[in-house]
Parts: structure tokens; C-alpha cells; sequence
């Protein structure tokens, strides 16, 4: 019923995108009109009243970087803020559509686009102009909706909801604890491959010979033990999504192998030489930040690139502001339920020290913390005296600011950095800038 009062303006310069669109929409709309030529548009936005535009991102112009897009983009709202516009655009261009939909787009699609999905989005923009107000989406895992209502949590939210039903390969980058993984979910769950395997792999804790062996699979009597062929997991992530956590922590071997792989969308299992070709929507998580990976020492520009087409980097939990005592109810009923607790309520002690308190855990140290205090907790109401926080988190936090000899500030980091690299020497070594030789001296000399 909505469309079929709807009037469309389609701009794009190719004239089979402009007959699709128009063989596709004819039928189900009021209007469609089409243009070629987006030097038009003042002239025909003012003469006619359009609903919906549809507006390519990419024309014949001498540099064809996706701005004119963003150019025309402006130049419609200029002549009518309250129009929606539909931005398709070229899988290279995903960056650019997103900034460009904080600039005033409603919603983008990818080249070539799905009839479904182009419906979908025009009746849902028509549902909230109706409504005139903006629906407050969250994405949902396993059919559970996400919880958050802080400025920094809507925007992933807003991240998700746009690059989620494409198939661009997503970095998450964020602290540890923060909840990449469900993040990760959240894109699948959400995208047009959720009928299709979400496989993880932390391949930060992969050995060298594990590595090739578990993304890639092998064929019997590829090595000793090799008694059947094993399928990889790229193979079994096959028209779904791949998770590779912990990706800042591989080798630079290892990224080369990866690469490859990226590059050709084909594995060959070990002891084989049969490449196989794959078809999996790639997500990447860690907890290092982009100027550190981008230091290619450690990491290769080239794989950032790959596995990098859009970035969400999900806050900590001290800058989520409300969303503290959000989560916290959720875990209070989680952990309610899951210990038959009854008729819990929490007091204004309790909250205030978990406003208090900066989280160096992030939304795993409050997970533990509150089903600990539901575990403890004697009396009907929760208070300040029930919350306790993990002593390796505030030690972690703390040690280094209260002793600041050098030794213990050495020994300190050096124990931090191992940590990080999952007890790999030398890699722990390179970063600290020392030789392996003078990391071991240094673990000796403080007994670690």
C-alpha cells in the first residue's frame, strides 16, 4: 500500500541500471522516472515531487572516487532535507556510502543489488516517514536483541545496520572484553548469509603448524597422524561467515598464507594440490589498534586492506555511560534465573559504585562481577557491599601506578607484553625492542 503511492526518481549514468530499475519498480510504484545526467536534478527536484531518489554513487567523470555521489547527495538535500535517498554504490566504495549516510543518505546498496532488499529498504524508509520519527534498530543474536543506548554504542549499531546484509569484510577492533565475538555474531545474524555456518577460529593461539592444517584442511597421509581428510574451516564456513580472532597475533608467514587465500578465494588442503574455491563473508577481530597493525614490522598493509573494507571499533565500557547499569540489570536477571534467585532489586550504593568504578575488564569483568555478587548476595536487595571486582583486573590496573620503581615498571611491562602475544617470546621480544637472549636475562632475573 505504500508504494503503490510512491513517486521515485532514479539517477544513475548507466542505462542498464536505469531499464532494471524501472522494469523492477514500474508495476509497484506510482512513478518512476529516470535520468541519466545528474546535472538535472536541481530542475526536475523543483518542477516534481519525489518521495524516494535513488542515486548512484559513481559517473563518467575524470576521477571516479564515489564523491560525486556525496556531491549530489548534498546538492538534493539542499533543495529538500525531508527527501530520502537510496545510495548504490560499487563494493570498493562501502567507506565512502558510509560517511556518506551520516551526510543524510537513508540507507545504501551494493552493486549488483537485490530486487528484495531494494523493496524492503524503500518500504521501510516510507514506514518511518509516516511515522516520522527514526526507529530505534538493534541487532540481534540468535534472536536476542543487543543491549545498548549510549551515544557510541548506536553508532556500531548504525555500522552494523548497514554493512551487515553486504558481504564486505569487516575489522573489529577493540579492548579486550568488549565483546567482539558477539559483535561478530550480531553482522552474521543480521546478514543475507544467517541461514549459513558462523564459524570462529582463534587463530592468535594457532601454532605455526596448526595454522594451515586447521583454516585449510588436509587430505589423508598428508603428515603422521593424517589418517582421513579433515575439512578446514574455510570449507566449513562455506556460504557463510569466517571469524578469525586474535588476527593482530599471527605471523607475518601466516599472513602471507592468508592472503593468498583472500586473494584467489581458493584453499588447497595440505597434501593437496587441488585448490578449492570458497565462498565465505570474512570478519576480523583484535585487540591492537589500526596504527599498531598498521606498523609493518608486524603486520602486512597489504592483508589490512583485505580483511579491513570497513572498521567497528567497539568502545570500552567506561565511555558506554548508561549502558553500565543497562547491562547490569540484563546480567542481574540472567544470573536471577540461572541460581533460582527471587524478587531481587538493587540499591543506590550498589549503583553508584558501579558508576564509580572504570571497568578496566569491560563488559566481561561486569558479566563475572555481578553473577558473583547474585551468587554471594544474603538479602533481597543488592548493594555496594555485594560487588566485588576482579583482583587481576585491579591489579593490572593499579600496581603500575602505585609502584613506579623501575624494576617494577620493567617487570610490569614485560608481563603485560607477554600476555598480549600469548606467551610467544619472540614476538614479546620484538615488540619490547630487546633480543630474545636479553627478554630471557630479564625473565630470569625476576623470576618469571
Amino acid at each position: 500500500m505504500l508504494l503503490k503511492n510512491t513517486t521515485i526518481l532514479v539517477i544513475d549514468d548507466d542505462t542498464d541500471v536505469l531499464i532494471a530499475m524501472k522494469m523492477l519498480l514500474k508495476s509497484k510504484v506510482k512513478e518512476v522516472v529516470i535520468e541519466k545526467n545528474p546535472n538535472n536534478l536541481n530542475s526536475i527536484l523543483n518542477k516534481n515531487k519525489f518521495d524516494v531518489v535513488i542515486l548512484d554513487m559513481n559517473y563518467n567523470s575524470v576521477i571516479n572516487t564515489g564523491n560525486e555521489g556525496v556531491f549530489w547527495l548534498t546538492k538534493i538535500k539542499e533543495i529538500d532535507k525531508d527527501i530520502a535517498v537510496i545510495l548504490i554504490t560499487a563494493y570498493g566504495d562501502l567507506d565512502l556510502a558510509v560517511r556518506a549516510l551520516k551526510k543524510g543518505a537513508s540507507d545504501f546498496l551494493v552493486k549488483p543489488w537485490k530486487n528484495e532488499k531494494l523493496l524492503e529498504s524503500i518500504v521501510d524508509i516510507l514506514a518511518n516517514k509516516i511515522t516520522n520519527k527514526t526507529k530505534k534498530w538493534r541487532p540481534h543474536v540468535n534472536g536476542v536483541k543487543l543491549l545498548g543506548e549510549s551515544k557510541t554504542m548506536n553508532e556500531v549499531f548504525f555500522k552494523i545496520k548497514k554493512i551487515a546484509p553486504t558481504d564486505a569484510n569487516i575489522l573489529i577492533l577493540g579492548e579486550n572484553g568488549t565483546g567482539k565475538d558477539l559483535i561478530a555474531k550480531a553482522i552474521h545474524d543480521n546478514s543475507l548469509r544467517k541461514d549459513k555456518p558462523f564459524i570462529k577460529v582463534d587463530v592468535g593461539a594457532l601454532t605455526s603448524s596448526l595454522f594451515e592444517s586447521e583454516l585449510f584442511g588436509y587430505v589423508k597421509g598428508a603428515f603422521t597422524d593424517a589418517r582421513e581428510d579433515r575439512q578446514g574451516r574455510f570449507e566449513a564456513a562455506e556460504g557463510g561467515t569466517l571469524f578469525l580472532d586474535e588476527i593482530g597475533n599471527i605471523s607475518l608467514h601466516q599472513q602471507a598464507r592468508l592472503l593468498t587465500v583472500l586473494q584467489n578465494r581458493q584453499i588447497t588442503p595440505l597434501g593437496s594440490n587441488k585448490p578449492i574455491d570458497v565462498d565465505i563473508r570474512l570478519i576480523c577481530a583484535t585487540n591492537s589498534s589500526l596504527e599498531t597493525l598498521a606498523n609493518e614490522d608486524n603486520f602486512r598493509k597489504d592483508l589490512i586492506y583485505r580483511i579491513n573494507t570497513v572498521e567497528i571499533v567497539i568502545p570500552p565500557l567506561r565511555d558506554r555511560d548508561r549502558d553500565i547499569i543497562l547491562l547490569a540489570k540484563h546480567f542481574i536477571e540472567v544470573y536471577t534465573e540461572k541460581y533460582f534467585k527471587s524478587n531481587i532489586s538493587i540499591d543506590n550504593s550498589f549503583i553508584k559504585k558501579l558508576e564509580d568504578y572504570h571497568f578496566p575488564g569491560n563488559v566481561r569483568e561486569l558479566q563475572y562481577a555481578i553473577e558473583r555478587a547474585v551468587i554471594m548476595m544474603d538479602a533481597d536487595v543488592l548493594s555496594a557491599t555485594d560487588l566485588m571486582f576482579s583482583p587481576i583486573e585491579s591489579y593490572s590496573e593499579t600496581t603500575l601506578l602505585k609502584d613506579l620503581k623501575l624494576d617494577t615498571v620493567e617487570k610490569n611491562t614485560i608481563l603485560k607484553v607477554i600476555e598480549k602475544n600469548n606467551g610467544n617470546i619472540s614476538k614479546s621480544a620484538k615488540e619490547l625492542g630487546i633480543t630474545r637472549t636479553s627478554l630471557y636475562r630479564r625473565l630470569n632475573k625476576y623470576g618469571l
